[in-house]
């Protein structure tokens, strides 16, 4: 979902949830050509969107690995006997891989080797063309299908990235502020494997054990994981009751 359709979203909810007729009356960033400004004005409240990546170049590592292993599960789908999960280092995909090649070679080693392989866990290194290890299950005795995924890494940056943002998105929000909006920062997440609302309120009050960044009066967070569904939860009383 782009930021337009999620503030339309949260707007949306508003107006179901205690402020009829809430409708977004202007854009302004749209307006400003000058500088940067917030996204939009619905009635009463200013409201700014962001994301956050769960990890450090996320969008660009996911990027990485969906050109090397996104729709190879459909592209094989049918083809083998058994069921198996293949998973990858987070830190596997480098710049500077021929992708391409690799994806060619998981493609060949799973439709002609794995069949030899026997049931289990085994970590794998060698195959080639593929140069990073492989962590496969295999299983003969359940549903046949193929299944990637990579592991996740253990990351202490969260807090800090989250500060270095907010912060940044908050001074849009105060000029607002001073002129009698109710300034919002609508976090959103699309990370259904890595993220979810506890470990990001937590890593929000880790960033900010004193309250609120400057300029904002709320904090909402969306989850966007499924756009058809698209759910919003008030974090503000959460960041609060984490004052230290």
């Amino acid at each position: 979902m782009n930021d337009c359709d999620v503030i339309d979203a949260f707007v949306v909810y508003l107006r179901d949830y205690g402020h009829p007729a809430l409708q977004v009356d202007r854009r302004p960033d749209d307006e400003n050509r000058a500088s940067s400004d917030i996204d939009a004005i619905a009635g009463t409240f200013a409201i700014e969107h962001t994301s956050i990546d769960t990890l450090p170049n996320q969008r660009r590592d996911s990027d990485w690995y969906m050109r090397t292993v996104g729709g190879i599960e459909q592209d094989l789908h049918g083809r083998l006997a058994f069921r198996l999960n293949i998973t990858l280092e987070y830190t596997a995909l480098t710049k500077g891989q021929d992708w391409a090649t690799i994806r060619e070679r998981l493609k060949w080693w799973i439709t002609n080797e794995a069949p030899r392989l026997v049931d289990g866990r085994h970590v794998l290194d060698g195959i080639l063309g593929v140069p990073f290890q492989l962590h496969v299950r295999k299983a003969s005795d359940r549903p046949p299908g193929l299944f990637f995924g990579r592991f996740a890494p253990d990351d202490a940056t969260l807090p800090d990235r989250i500060r270095e943002q907010f912060d940044r998105k908050a001074k849009k929000l105060a000029k607002y502020q001073s002129l009698g909006k109710k300034t919002v920062l609508l976090v959103d997440n699309d990370d259904i494997a890595l993220m979810n609302e506890g470990k990001l309120l937590e890593a929000i009050q880790a960033a900010y054990p004193d309250g609120l960044p400057a300029g904002v009066d709320q904090i909402w967070y969306a989850d966007t994981s499924i756009p058809s569904e698209v759910e919003f939860r008030s974090f503000t009383s959460g960041v609060l009751k984490g004052v230290r």
